[in-house]
């Protein structure tokens, strides 16, 4: 399956201009620290960073709650400081799962992306040979 991918691919670099093969090369699979930062570029970027904020903040109020609950004394404080910092960091592990989906996103859309520029330059080529 490797090798059916890599012959295709060295296909297709052969029926593209250098331009286009740069920015074929630019859709190509990316690593993780790519796909993160792929995060903050695009349309959603605001709300990446904002969501970002907040799950610090959530972060910081988890571990502000759970230190309130080692040192409580009474046994109603550890219930309302320990379901406190459990919301919290539900709430950062939802937050964590946003960003997840919006990377996920970004390789979906990466990939139709690439099969948009293969079905064109097919189209292309059959218009040559007709």
């Amino acid at each position: 399956m490797k090798r059916e991918k890599e012959e295709i691919d060295r296909l297709i670099e052969q029926a593209l201009t250098e331009e286009e093969a740069e920015f074929y090369h630019k859709l190509d699979e990316q690593s993780l620290p790519e796909m993160v930062g792929g995060l903050f570029t695009g349309k959603m970027k605001w709300l990446n960073v904002l969501t970002i904020f907040i799950q610090l903040a959530w972060f910081v109020c988890a571990i502000y709650f759970a230190i309130r609950f080692f040192n409580a004394t009474d046994l109603a404080e550890m219930i309302k400081f320990g379901a406190i910092a459990f919301f919290s960091m539900m709430a950062v592990g939802m937050l964590k799962l946003f960003h997840w989906m919006e990377i996920y996103k970004n390789v979906i859309v990466r990939e139709v992306k690439r099969m948009e520029l293969q079905v064109s330059l097919l189209a292309g080529k059959l218009k040559e040979k007709n």
